[in-house]
């Protein structure tokens, strides 16, 4: 972490040797100074340098940069609030601001470098950072509107954690509004599995304080204990800041009590539940009931596959083709279509066989072929991709283009957290293996990484690899080599990596 010494408007927190390119610090790259720097570049983590405000005091006490005339040598604003130390108050736990014009000044030149963005990735960005100065101004109005375009340029780029960190952005703005629901929404739709540690426990630890303005104690204190877990490394900034939160937790504990019971994750995301497969043993029969056990769709099918985007396959006793139907029990589409064998719907599509062993294409819920190619094995569609297999295993989009070659022995995309992914991961991406040597490939059909490795799993800024021998190493995501094939286990290269990116905070 930067120390309380660090000027605000600094140079680059990583340093390189002279004549090497210098790094930019971003909210989606994190440079931190010292042993782990070079580590850290090469990791192009998703987080950011938790942004600090100091007193005037200790301001004063620095000696004052040589004043410039020209535009061209003030600092970056990102780099600017890379290097900030936001401090809290005790009861309220929002940032505390010393000098308001400093931050203006920040998000002046914050707009200055949207002019010449074109781009969504960097506008995300742009925009983004100038939604959180504005909050932490005040203008909520502001923050608002940019926090909305920030997100719609980051779902145009199709990257999760852009979109995740626009999200919490947002979601952060929302909150200091009031508007509780869209912001817990956000904070939960944010905060996937696939993400890093460090940028999850910054998300639950805001998603704690938006508890905590709610009155939900108890709530707040289990997003709290979570950020702690996840972040395994020794963190006194975010124990120190876990501990005023829970102060003020219990101060308000003491003269409010506990406040509503936790809310599940269907909750907050406001998920719709649909009908659940329900059999009576009266007619022996499949039929579907509400979420309360009430009656929905009357027990009449010989077989039933629970609903999926609005629709569900179902088989009467007296055919072996399916038909499908919405959540009221309306007939979509009729069995005579002759589907013997159906998957679910996923992203609007469903794959459907005439003769069950082969020879799979994909429909919409208007039974109107959108894929008319015969795959001999599929998987469902996942943010508009899905593995196929036609002699070897490959890839398709959702118009039909084969964006991986099917060449491949099949997918083998295993997560840090003990997950297996059928095909590509929400990040888009999918390690495919090639005769046992595994490999990695985007969403794109760029090979990252070829496959060489015999074992290999995702992590959430790097990738494990194996040498078959029970040894492991990693490489970052470029495919570079980044931790030495030597360590006895998954867990050590895990543990090296939080250590390699130890002074990494996100700032939301």
């Amino acid at each position: 972490m930067t120390s309380a010494t660090t000027p605000v408007s600094g140079p680059p927190l990583a340093t390189s040797p002279p004549g090497s390119p210098v790094a930019a610090a971003s909210p989606d790259t994190v440079l931190p100074a010292g042993p782990a720097a070079g580590a850290a570049t090469a990791l192009s983590a998703p987080t950011m340098l938790t942004p600090i405000v100091r007193s005037r005091a200790e301001r004063k006490a620095e000696p004052e940069p040589e004043e410039s005339t020209s535009d061209s040598t003030l600092p970056d604003p990102e780099q600017v609030l890379a290097s900030y130390q936001w401090r809290f108050h005790h009861e309220t736990l929002r940032e505390l601001v010393e000098d308001p014009d400093e931050l203006r000044a920040i998000r002046d030149r914050l707009t200055e470098k949207l002019e010449s963005a074109t781009d969504n990735a960097s506008r995300a960005r742009l925009l983004s950072l100038r939604a959180v100065v504005s909050r932490i101004l005040g203008d909520l109005g502001k923050a608002l509107a940019d926090g909305r375009l920030a997100l719609a340029h980051a779902e145009a780029t199709g990257q999760l954690r852009r979109i995740a960190i626009a999200q919490a952005r947002l979601a952060h703005v929302l909150q200091w509004r009031g508007d509780f629901a869209e912001a817990d929404r956000l904070f939960a739709e944010a905060n996937s599995p696939e993400l890093p540690d460090r940028l999850r426990a910054t998300m639950h630890e805001h998603a704690g304080r938006s508890c905590y303005d709610q009155g939900r104690y108890i709530e707040a204190c289990n997003h709290f204990e979570k950020a702690l877990e996840l972040r395994k490394v020794e963190d006194p900034d975010l124990i120190a800041r876990t501990e005023l939160a829970l102060d003020a937790v219990f101060n308000k504990v003491a003269k409010n009590g506990w406040g509503p019971y936790p809310r599940d994750r269907d909750e907050i995301l406001q998920l719709h539940k649909p009908p659940v497969p329900t059999f009576s043993e009266k007619v022996q029969r499949w039929g579907y009931a509400k979420p309360d056990g009430e009656l929905a769709i009357a027990p009449s099918y010989a077989d039933v596959q629970p609903f999926r985007d609005g629709a569900a396959w179902v088989r009467r006793p007296e055919t072996p083709t399916w038909e499908l139907i919405d959540e009221s029990g309306e007939l979509l589409i009729d069995a005579s279509a002759g589907y013997v064998a159906v998957s679910s719907f996923s992203d609007g599509l469903a794959w459907v066989s005439r003769d069950g062993t082969g020879g799979w294409i994909a429909i919409d819920k208007t039974n109107k072929v959108v894929i008319p190619t015969g795959f001999e094995d599929v998987r469902p569609f996942r943010r508009g991709v899905a593995a196929v297999r036609r002699g070897g295993w490959g890839a398709v989009d959702r118009t039909g283009k084969i964006f991986l070659p099917t060449r491949y022995t099949g997918f083998a995309t295993a997560l840090t957290d003990g997950r297996y992914v059928d095909g590509f991961t929400d990040e888009g991406l999918a390690i495919v293996d090639a005769g046992g040597r595994k490999g990695v490939v985007d969403k794109s059909g760029k090979v990252i990484v070829p496959p060489a490795h015999p074992a290999m799993v995702i992590h959430p800024v790097a990738f494990l690899i194996g040498d078959g021998a029970g040894r492991w190493g990693a490489l970052d995501r470029r495919g570079e080599p980044l931790i030495d094939v030597v360590h006895p286990s998954r867990t050590d290269v895990i543990e090296e990596i939080d250590r390699l990116l130890a002074d990494t905070q996100p700032v939301l």
